[in-house]
């Protein structure tokens, strides 16, 4: 008798921590449909639609014998613009794709209200070869930031319940993991649909509390206006959660605020970063950034520019403005195509030139690290470092020797 090949499904994961996570649900979902490629995509720019649509081009050239299912954000969105690719055998909506039956061929689009799911979301997964595990414990957004298309792919704000986040954290260190990552699409919502429950700041408090193994406890992205105190209590006084924040913060200048539509000022932004430095000396910041809003003049950019320096910010993600059809900022007064290229230019100069600076700030201490696959680790505060031959997913300490602009160079010591 000869042996059956075991079915093998691909999945390719474009944008935030939350579609890996949801990657690895449906690589697992998709396992009794046979043989299939997911591209799970992302919508947050124009740019990410069209490497998706790419994607999916190519991958259909290198294994044309393979199904393509697309599902993801740009997917829930956009379903019949996928749908009409030749390539593409199966959409799927952000619900549907975490439902097994729903990878069987068959109905060619399969994208529901996303509105109409309310409970619809994924509980969380390990990735990363045992060294680190993401928690999706809140997913969806209630804000209509004038840029943003997300909300219309991923839903209203919805909450994991605590008892369900403290057993996934249960499950992941029976795994083996050494640090845990609580992720979202608005995680500092999280909560506020629990009717009194537990805020973010509680929730990290439970976690750490009933897990003393946990060596460390991350957050991804948060929104610093909607941060409650017990967040900031634990960053304080919690030495297992770890001092980085990602910021979304887009603007640094009061009136582009205002016509994002974002619920913090500038002094806001400014202030949380000087009160959590002040609790966690350590603590360094990353944000998100966007140059080019529509109706923004260079002194409104310059406002942003000079934000990395008074927030303090080392990590930058700098997003040059791609206008999303179906938002508010579509129909604003744009900014020029070629200014908008240089000020993203600008900001990133901007944020190479900061982490230089905290790079060289390292060198000559002893830092811990969590090792990762390929000689790299990160430190407590998310650097990357190089450190050579040792094996993924330990916590080793190391002496910072130097730094190549981008990362830091390590020697673990024994």
């Amino acid at each position: 008798m000869n042996a059956v090949a075991p079915r093998r499904v691909e999945v390719v994961n474009f944008g935030c921590r939350l579609n890996l996570v949801e990657g690895e649900a449906m690589r697992r979902a998709a396992g009794v449909a046979g043989d299939l490629t997911i591209v799970n995509t992302c919508a947050v720019t124009a740019e990410a639609v069209r490497q998706a649509r790419q994607t999916i081009r190519r991958l259909k050239r290198e294994a044309p014998q393979r199904d393509i299912v697309v599902t993801g954000c740009a997917a829930q969105i956009h379903p019949e613009m996928f749908a009409a690719m030749p390539e593409v055998a199966k959409v799927l909506g952000n619900a549907e794709k975490l439902e097994a039956a729903a990878f069987a061929m068959g109905r060619r689009i399969q994208v529901g209200d996303i509105f109409a799911r309310p409970s619809a979301w994924l509980a969380g997964g390990e990735i990363e070869g045992r060294t680190r595990a993401f928690l999706a414990v809140q997913n969806g957004c209630d804000h209509r930031c004038t840029f943003c298309i997300i909300p219309y792919g991923r839903g209203a704000s919805r909450s994991m319940p605590p008892n369900e986040v403290l057993a996934a954290v249960e499950t992941c260190l029976a795994k083996g993991v050494k640090e845990i990552v609580l992720t979202g699409v608005d995680l500092t919502a999280y909560g506020l649909d629990l009717g009194g429950g537990p805020r973010l700041g509680e929730l990290v408090k439970a976690i750490l509390g009933t897990a003393p193994t946990l060596p460390r406890l991350r957050l991804s992205s948060i929104d610093c206006i909607e941060a409650d105190g017990e967040l900031v209590e634990a960053m304080a006084n919690e030495p297992r959660l770890m001092p980085h924040l990602h910021l979304s913060l887009q603007s640094g200048d009061d009136m582009i605020l205002k016509r994002m539509k974002r619920r913090h000022s500038r002094a806001d932004a400014i202030g949380f970063c000087i009160a959590l430095r002040r609790a966690r000396p350590n603590i360094v910041f990353g944000a998100d950034l966007i140059a080019g809003f529509p109706t923004e003049t260079e002194k409104m950019f310059e406002n942003t520019l000079a934000l990395v320096e008074e927030c303090g910010l080392t990590h930058l993600h700098v997003f040059a403005f791609s206008a999303r059809p179906g938002t508010p900022a579509a129909n604003m007064p744009q900014v020029a195509p070629q200014v908008i290229a240089a000020r993203a230019r600008r900001l990133r100069q901007a944020g190479e030139a900061a982490l230089a600076r905290h790079l060289a700030a390292q060198v000559g201490k002893r830092l811990m690290l969590l090792t990762e696959q390929g000689g790299t680790a990160r430190a407590e505060d998310f650097t990357k470092v190089r450190v050579g031959d040792v094996p993924a997913g330990r916590i080793v300490a190391a002496q910072i020797v130097g730094h190549d602009g981008k990362m830091l160079v390590g020697s673990a010591l024994a």
